[in-house]
Protein backbone atom coordinates (compact mmCIF):
# COMPACT_ATOMS: atom_id res chain seq x y z
CA UNK A 1 0.00 0.00 0.00
CA UNK A 2 1.74 3.45 -1.33
CA UNK A 3 0.58 6.20 1.40
CA UNK A 4 0.80 10.11 0.19
CA UNK A 5 4.10 11.86 1.64
CA UNK A 6 4.24 13.25 5.01
CA UNK A 7 2.39 10.53 7.23
CA UNK A 8 3.77 10.15 10.65
CA UNK A 9 5.13 6.75 10.76
CA UNK A 10 5.37 5.48 14.63
CA UNK A 11 8.97 4.37 15.47
CA UNK A 12 9.65 0.78 15.84
CA UNK A 13 11.11 0.47 19.23
CA UNK A 14 10.93 -2.98 21.33
CA UNK A 15 8.03 -2.12 23.28
CA UNK A 16 7.79 -3.91 26.97
CA UNK A 17 3.77 -3.40 27.13
CA UNK A 18 2.53 -3.87 31.30
CA UNK A 19 0.19 -6.61 30.00
CA UNK A 20 0.26 -10.65 29.51
CA UNK A 21 -1.60 -10.55 26.19
CA UNK A 22 -2.00 -8.04 23.41
CA UNK A 23 -5.48 -9.13 21.68
CA UNK A 24 -6.92 -8.09 18.11
CA UNK A 25 -10.62 -8.18 17.86
CA UNK A 26 -11.53 -7.68 14.50
CA UNK A 27 -15.45 -7.39 13.42
CA UNK A 28 -17.30 -8.97 10.87
CA UNK A 29 -17.68 -6.83 7.90
CA UNK A 30 -17.38 -8.13 4.25
CA UNK A 31 -15.45 -5.50 2.07
CA UNK A 32 -14.90 -2.61 4.70
CA UNK A 33 -12.38 -5.16 6.46
CA UNK A 34 -9.88 -3.32 4.34
CA UNK A 35 -9.69 -1.09 7.29
CA UNK A 36 -8.77 -3.71 9.40
CA UNK A 37 -5.58 -4.44 7.23
CA UNK A 38 -4.45 -0.69 7.39
CA UNK A 39 -4.45 -0.90 11.51
CA UNK A 40 -2.85 -3.90 11.72
CA UNK A 41 -0.07 -2.12 9.50
CA UNK A 42 0.45 0.82 12.26
CA UNK A 43 0.91 -1.97 14.50
CA UNK A 44 3.35 -3.69 12.98
CA UNK A 45 5.01 -0.20 12.45
CA UNK A 46 4.79 0.06 16.30
CA UNK A 47 6.35 -3.30 16.98
CA UNK A 48 3.20 -4.39 18.50
CA UNK A 49 2.64 -8.57 17.97
CA UNK A 50 -0.96 -9.53 19.06
CA UNK A 51 -0.74 -12.78 21.31
CA UNK A 52 -4.58 -13.63 20.68
CA UNK A 53 -6.23 -13.25 17.42
CA UNK A 54 -9.99 -13.32 17.28
CA UNK A 55 -12.45 -12.28 14.20
CA UNK A 56 -15.68 -12.62 13.15
CA UNK A 57 -16.51 -13.35 9.25
CA UNK A 58 -14.07 -10.51 7.34
CA UNK A 59 -11.89 -10.65 10.76
CA UNK A 60 -11.91 -14.38 10.99
CA UNK A 61 -10.06 -14.18 7.65
CA UNK A 62 -7.55 -11.20 8.41
CA UNK A 63 -6.84 -12.67 11.84
CA UNK A 64 -6.25 -16.20 10.29
CA UNK A 65 -3.55 -14.64 7.91
CA UNK A 66 -1.89 -12.93 10.48
CA UNK A 67 -2.19 -15.73 13.03
CA UNK A 68 -0.78 -18.19 10.02
CA UNK A 69 2.42 -16.60 8.95
CA UNK A 70 5.58 -15.99 10.09
CA UNK A 71 6.28 -12.01 11.54
CA UNK A 72 7.86 -10.82 8.41
CA UNK A 73 5.29 -12.09 5.97
CA UNK A 74 2.19 -11.12 7.90
CA UNK A 75 1.66 -7.85 6.32
CA UNK A 76 2.15 -8.57 2.97
CA UNK A 77 0.27 -11.74 3.05
CA UNK A 78 -3.14 -9.53 4.57
CA UNK A 79 -2.43 -7.36 1.80
CA UNK A 80 -2.16 -9.70 -0.95
CA UNK A 81 -5.71 -10.83 -0.21
CA UNK A 82 -7.00 -7.78 -0.36
CA UNK A 83 -5.83 -7.03 -4.00
CA UNK A 84 -6.68 -10.12 -4.85
CA UNK A 85 -10.31 -9.97 -3.87
CA UNK A 86 -10.58 -6.58 -5.04
CA UNK A 87 -11.52 -5.55 -8.80
CA UNK A 88 -8.96 -2.25 -10.45
CA UNK A 89 -11.76 -2.13 -13.37
CA UNK A 90 -11.41 0.39 -16.22
CA UNK A 91 -11.97 3.35 -13.97
CA UNK A 92 -9.22 2.61 -12.13
CA UNK A 93 -6.70 2.03 -14.90
CA UNK A 94 -6.35 5.95 -16.43
CA UNK A 95 -6.48 8.97 -14.48
CA UNK A 96 -9.41 10.83 -15.99
CA UNK A 97 -11.37 7.86 -14.44
CA UNK A 98 -9.71 7.92 -11.21
CA UNK A 99 -10.56 11.75 -10.85
CA UNK A 100 -13.82 10.97 -11.31
CA UNK A 101 -14.22 8.05 -9.38
CA UNK A 102 -12.71 10.67 -6.65
CA UNK A 103 -15.47 13.55 -7.04
CA UNK A 104 -18.16 13.72 -5.08
CA UNK A 105 -20.67 14.06 -7.20
CA UNK A 106 -19.94 10.74 -9.14
CA UNK A 107 -18.42 8.82 -6.35
CA UNK A 108 -21.87 7.08 -5.37
CA UNK A 109 -22.74 6.50 -8.37
CA UNK A 110 -19.53 4.72 -8.94
CA UNK A 111 -19.70 2.79 -5.62
CA UNK A 112 -22.85 1.35 -7.11
CA UNK A 113 -21.77 -0.06 -10.20
CA UNK A 114 -19.16 -1.64 -8.17
CA UNK A 115 -21.35 -3.27 -5.90
CA UNK A 116 -23.38 -4.39 -8.70
CA UNK A 117 -20.23 -5.83 -10.15
CA UNK A 118 -19.68 -7.87 -7.32
CA UNK A 119 -23.26 -9.37 -6.83
CA UNK A 120 -23.20 -10.07 -10.57
CA UNK A 121 -19.16 -11.41 -10.78
CA UNK A 122 -18.50 -12.31 -7.67
CA UNK A 123 -14.93 -11.67 -5.99
CA UNK A 124 -11.99 -13.14 -7.40
CA UNK A 125 -10.69 -15.67 -5.08
CA UNK A 126 -13.51 -14.98 -2.58
CA UNK A 127 -17.14 -16.08 -3.41
CA UNK A 128 -18.64 -16.51 -7.70
CA UNK A 129 -21.89 -16.75 -8.59
CA UNK A 130 -23.70 -19.76 -9.21
CA UNK A 131 -24.50 -20.62 -13.07
CA UNK A 132 -28.35 -22.20 -11.74
CA UNK A 133 -30.27 -19.90 -9.20
CA UNK A 134 -30.96 -22.00 -5.79
CA UNK A 135 -34.96 -22.59 -6.96
CA UNK A 136 -34.05 -24.53 -9.37
CA UNK A 137 -31.50 -26.88 -7.73
CA UNK A 138 -32.16 -30.35 -5.45
CA UNK A 139 -33.09 -29.26 -1.66
CA UNK A 140 -30.38 -30.04 1.24
CA UNK A 141 -27.97 -29.09 -1.43
CA UNK A 142 -25.54 -25.88 -0.70
CA UNK A 143 -26.56 -25.03 -4.11
CA UNK A 144 -30.31 -25.12 -3.31
CA UNK A 145 -29.54 -22.68 0.19
CA UNK A 146 -26.93 -20.00 -1.00
CA UNK A 147 -26.51 -17.22 -4.25
CA UNK A 148 -22.79 -17.71 -4.37
CA UNK A 149 -19.95 -20.66 -4.30
CA UNK A 150 -16.96 -19.82 -2.10
CA UNK A 151 -15.12 -22.89 -3.11
CA UNK A 152 -12.38 -20.80 -4.31
CA UNK A 153 -11.82 -19.21 -0.56
CA UNK A 154 -10.81 -22.59 0.53
CA UNK A 155 -8.17 -22.35 -1.93
CA UNK A 156 -6.79 -18.63 -0.92
CA UNK A 157 -6.82 -19.68 2.37
CA UNK A 158 -4.56 -22.43 1.92
CA UNK A 159 -2.85 -20.46 -0.30
CA UNK A 160 -2.04 -17.78 2.43
CA UNK A 161 -2.05 -19.50 5.73
CA UNK A 162 -0.04 -21.86 7.10
CA UNK A 163 -2.12 -24.05 8.92
CA UNK A 164 0.54 -25.87 10.70
CA UNK A 165 1.85 -22.74 12.00
CA UNK A 166 -1.74 -21.25 12.82
CA UNK A 167 -2.46 -24.55 15.02
CA UNK A 168 0.87 -25.03 16.67
CA UNK A 169 -0.30 -22.33 18.65
CA UNK A 170 2.40 -19.24 18.65
CA UNK A 171 -0.51 -17.05 18.33
CA UNK A 172 -3.88 -18.06 19.96
CA UNK A 173 -6.93 -17.74 17.25
CA UNK A 174 -10.83 -17.43 17.55
CA UNK A 175 -12.99 -17.55 14.76
CA UNK A 176 -16.92 -17.39 15.54
CA UNK A 177 -19.55 -19.04 13.95
CA UNK A 178 -23.15 -19.90 14.34
CA UNK A 179 -24.41 -23.46 14.54
CA UNK A 180 -27.45 -23.57 11.87
CA UNK A 181 -29.19 -26.60 14.13
CA UNK A 182 -28.77 -25.57 17.56
CA UNK A 183 -28.29 -21.45 16.77
CA UNK A 184 -25.77 -21.42 19.14
CA UNK A 185 -22.32 -19.55 18.69
CA UNK A 186 -19.70 -21.79 18.72
CA UNK A 187 -15.77 -20.41 18.56
CA UNK A 188 -13.22 -22.49 16.70
CA UNK A 189 -9.62 -21.69 18.55
CA UNK A 190 -6.79 -23.09 17.73
CA UNK A 191 -6.61 -23.88 21.58
CA UNK A 192 -9.41 -26.61 21.67
CA UNK A 193 -9.46 -27.21 17.66
CA UNK A 194 -7.75 -28.21 15.08
CA UNK A 195 -8.61 -24.95 12.75
CA UNK A 196 -9.08 -26.27 8.78
CA UNK A 197 -9.60 -23.68 6.05
CA UNK A 198 -13.52 -24.49 6.84
CA UNK A 199 -13.76 -23.34 10.25
CA UNK A 200 -12.62 -19.97 9.06
CA UNK A 201 -15.01 -20.37 6.30
CA UNK A 202 -18.09 -20.96 8.26
CA UNK A 203 -17.25 -17.81 10.63
CA UNK A 204 -18.12 -15.71 7.21
CA UNK A 205 -20.94 -18.13 5.39
CA UNK A 206 -23.54 -15.25 5.76
CA UNK A 207 -26.58 -16.45 4.38
CA UNK A 208 -28.51 -16.00 1.80
CA UNK A 209 -25.15 -15.32 -0.03
CA UNK A 210 -23.31 -18.10 1.06
CA UNK A 211 -23.93 -21.35 1.73
CA UNK A 212 -23.71 -23.18 5.46
CA UNK A 213 -19.92 -24.94 5.75
CA UNK A 214 -20.35 -28.55 7.41
CA UNK A 215 -17.67 -29.52 10.02
CA UNK A 216 -17.74 -33.02 11.65
CA UNK A 217 -22.13 -33.26 10.71
CA UNK A 218 -22.79 -30.01 11.96
CA UNK A 219 -23.49 -26.42 9.72
CA UNK A 220 -21.86 -23.29 10.29
CA UNK A 221 -23.41 -20.05 9.38
CA UNK A 222 -21.68 -16.24 9.72
CA UNK A 223 -21.01 -15.86 13.63
CA UNK A 224 -22.58 -12.32 12.97
CA UNK A 225 -25.77 -13.80 12.77
CA UNK A 226 -25.93 -13.53 16.89
CA UNK A 227 -23.10 -11.16 17.75
CA UNK A 228 -20.48 -9.52 15.45
CA UNK A 229 -17.31 -9.48 17.40
CA UNK A 230 -15.47 -11.47 19.59
CA UNK A 231 -14.92 -9.17 22.34
CA UNK A 232 -17.02 -11.45 24.81
CA UNK A 233 -15.27 -14.59 23.88
CA UNK A 234 -11.66 -12.97 25.17
CA UNK A 235 -13.31 -11.23 28.23
CA UNK A 236 -14.89 -14.59 29.38
CA UNK A 237 -11.93 -16.70 29.25
CA UNK A 238 -10.63 -18.06 32.43
CA UNK A 239 -7.23 -17.30 32.32
CA UNK A 240 -5.69 -15.37 34.77
CA UNK A 241 -3.86 -12.67 32.39
CA UNK A 242 -3.49 -8.55 31.82
CA UNK A 243 -5.13 -7.64 28.21
CA UNK A 244 -4.75 -5.09 26.08
CA UNK A 245 -7.27 -5.36 23.08
CA UNK A 246 -7.53 -3.60 20.01
CA UNK A 247 -11.15 -3.91 18.75
CA UNK A 248 -11.22 -2.83 15.11
CA UNK A 249 -14.99 -2.57 14.23
CA UNK A 250 -16.24 -1.75 10.84
CA UNK A 251 -19.57 -1.03 11.50
CA UNK A 252 -20.48 1.96 13.70
CA UNK A 253 -23.00 1.97 15.92
CA UNK A 254 -23.79 5.49 15.80
CA UNK A 255 -25.11 7.27 12.74
CA UNK A 256 -27.57 10.01 11.68
CA UNK A 257 -31.42 9.90 11.43
CA UNK A 258 -32.19 8.71 7.99
CA UNK A 259 -33.81 10.80 5.70
CA UNK A 260 -34.86 8.08 2.74
CA UNK A 261 -35.01 4.72 1.88
CA UNK A 262 -32.03 4.37 0.78
CA UNK A 263 -30.30 5.75 4.05
CA UNK A 264 -32.92 3.41 6.16
CA UNK A 265 -31.20 0.36 4.44
CA UNK A 266 -27.72 2.06 5.67
CA UNK A 267 -28.61 2.48 9.01
CA UNK A 268 -30.65 -0.66 9.93
CA UNK A 269 -26.96 -2.45 8.51
CA UNK A 270 -25.22 -0.74 10.54
CA UNK A 271 -26.99 -0.94 13.89
CA UNK A 272 -27.58 -4.98 12.92
CA UNK A 273 -23.90 -5.59 12.50
CA UNK A 274 -22.61 -3.15 14.87
CA UNK A 275 -20.65 -4.61 17.79
CA UNK A 276 -22.61 -4.39 21.18
CA UNK A 277 -19.21 -3.45 22.77
CA UNK A 278 -20.93 -1.28 25.34
CA UNK A 279 -23.08 -4.04 27.44
CA UNK A 280 -20.48 -5.95 27.40
CA UNK A 281 -18.19 -3.39 29.06
CA UNK A 282 -20.60 -3.05 31.57
CA UNK A 283 -20.64 -6.54 32.54
CA UNK A 284 -17.46 -6.91 32.80
CA UNK A 285 -17.05 -4.04 34.94
CA UNK A 286 -19.68 -5.51 37.02
CA UNK A 287 -18.25 -8.64 37.32
CA UNK A 288 -14.77 -7.14 38.38
CA UNK A 289 -16.66 -5.25 41.03
CA UNK A 290 -18.25 -8.36 41.99
CA UNK A 291 -14.80 -10.17 41.87
CA UNK A 292 -13.02 -7.85 44.26
CA UNK A 293 -15.81 -7.22 46.67
CA UNK A 294 -15.29 -11.58 46.74
CA UNK A 295 -12.10 -11.29 47.69
CA UNK A 296 -12.44 -8.66 50.34
CA UNK A 297 -15.08 -10.75 51.91
CA UNK A 298 -13.25 -14.57 51.49
CA UNK A 299 -9.86 -12.57 53.62
CA UNK A 300 -12.09 -12.21 56.13
CA UNK A 301 -13.78 -15.68 56.44
CA UNK A 302 -12.84 -17.81 59.84
CA UNK A 303 -9.80 -19.93 58.92
CA UNK A 304 -11.37 -23.36 60.04
CA UNK A 305 -13.83 -22.88 56.79
CA UNK A 306 -11.12 -22.11 54.09
CA UNK A 307 -11.57 -25.94 53.80
CA UNK A 308 -15.03 -26.15 52.91
CA UNK A 309 -16.22 -26.71 49.27
CA UNK A 310 -18.12 -23.75 49.02
CA UNK A 311 -15.30 -21.35 49.90
CA UNK A 312 -12.50 -23.39 47.90
CA UNK A 313 -15.09 -22.74 44.88
CA UNK A 314 -15.46 -19.33 45.05
CA UNK A 315 -11.78 -18.31 45.92
CA UNK A 316 -11.70 -19.82 41.99
CA UNK A 317 -13.74 -17.12 40.86
CA UNK A 318 -12.86 -14.35 43.23
CA UNK A 319 -9.79 -13.69 40.86
CA UNK A 320 -9.91 -10.01 40.83
CA UNK A 321 -6.29 -8.88 40.29
CA UNK A 322 -6.87 -9.17 36.04
CA UNK A 323 -7.01 -5.73 34.40
CA UNK A 324 -8.33 -4.44 30.86
CA UNK A 325 -7.21 -2.13 28.44
CA UNK A 326 -9.92 -2.39 25.75
CA UNK A 327 -8.95 0.37 22.70
CA UNK A 328 -12.02 0.72 20.38
CA UNK A 329 -11.04 1.66 16.76
CA UNK A 330 -14.09 1.96 14.37
CA UNK A 331 -13.82 2.99 10.49
CA UNK A 332 -16.36 5.89 9.49
CA UNK A 333 -17.90 5.34 6.21
CA UNK A 334 -17.87 8.25 3.88
CA UNK A 335 -21.10 10.21 3.03
CA UNK A 336 -21.92 8.55 0.29
CA UNK A 337 -21.50 5.06 1.25
CA UNK A 338 -24.52 3.15 1.05
CA UNK A 339 -25.85 -0.03 2.36
CA UNK A 340 -24.17 -1.83 -0.21
CA UNK A 341 -21.19 -0.67 1.33
CA UNK A 342 -19.68 -4.16 2.38
CA UNK A 343 -19.90 -5.70 -0.69
CA UNK A 344 -18.03 -2.79 -2.87
CA UNK A 345 -15.24 -4.38 -3.40
CA UNK A 346 -13.04 -1.61 -6.11
CA UNK A 347 -9.45 -1.67 -5.50
CA UNK A 348 -10.04 2.44 -5.18
CA UNK A 349 -12.53 1.68 -1.93
CA UNK A 350 -10.30 -0.69 -0.77
CA UNK A 351 -7.15 1.59 -0.60
CA UNK A 352 -9.18 4.37 1.12
CA UNK A 353 -10.45 2.33 3.53
CA UNK A 354 -7.09 0.92 4.40
CA UNK A 355 -5.43 3.83 4.63
CA UNK A 356 -8.28 4.92 6.95
CA UNK A 357 -7.47 2.11 9.40
CA UNK A 358 -3.66 3.07 8.98
CA UNK A 359 -4.39 6.67 10.13
CA UNK A 360 -6.60 6.00 12.73
CA UNK A 361 -4.13 3.59 14.33
CA UNK A 362 -1.29 5.95 14.11
CA UNK A 363 -3.63 8.53 15.91
CA UNK A 364 -4.43 6.20 18.82
CA UNK A 365 -0.70 5.03 19.14
CA UNK A 366 0.13 8.99 20.10
CA UNK A 367 -1.55 8.55 22.81
CA UNK A 368 0.31 7.22 26.07
CA UNK A 369 -2.28 6.28 28.23
CA UNK A 370 -3.46 3.53 25.83
CA UNK A 371 -0.26 1.24 27.15
CA UNK A 372 -0.50 2.05 30.83
CA UNK A 373 -2.34 0.00 33.45
CA UNK A 374 -5.67 0.90 34.20
CA UNK A 375 -5.87 2.74 37.60
CA UNK A 376 -9.73 2.54 38.02
CA UNK A 377 -11.13 0.32 40.94
CA UNK A 378 -12.25 -2.39 38.43
CA UNK A 379 -9.44 -2.61 36.72
CA UNK A 380 -10.90 -1.99 33.26
CA UNK A 381 -10.08 1.04 31.03
CA UNK A 382 -11.86 1.69 27.64
CA UNK A 383 -10.32 4.42 25.08
CA UNK A 384 -12.36 5.64 21.99
CA UNK A 385 -10.59 8.29 20.12
CA UNK A 386 -13.65 9.78 18.98
CA UNK A 387 -16.24 9.19 21.44
CA UNK A 388 -14.14 10.25 23.92
CA UNK A 389 -13.25 13.65 22.02
CA UNK A 390 -9.52 12.74 22.99
CA UNK A 391 -8.26 14.84 20.00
Amino acid sequence: MNFPPGHHHVQGVDRRLPFHCIALVLQGGGALGAYQGGVYEALVEANIHPDWVAGISIGAINAAIIAGNPPDARLDRVREFWTQVTSAGPWCTSNPFIDLARSAGARNFFDQVSASFALVCGATGFFSTRTMPPWSQRDGTSEATSFYDTSSLKMTLERLVDFDRLNAGKIRFSAGAVNVRTGNVVYFDNSTHTIMPEHIMASGALPPGFPAIEIDGEHYWDGGLVSNTPLEWLLQSDAPQDMLAFQVDVWSPRGPIPRNMAEVATRQKEIQYSSRTRPSLRQLRRVQQLRRALAALLDRIPEDLSEDEDVKLLRTSSNCHNVYNIVQLTYRARNNEGSSKDYEFSRVSMQERWRAGYKDALRVLRHPEVFGRPTSPDGVFTFHLDQDRRE
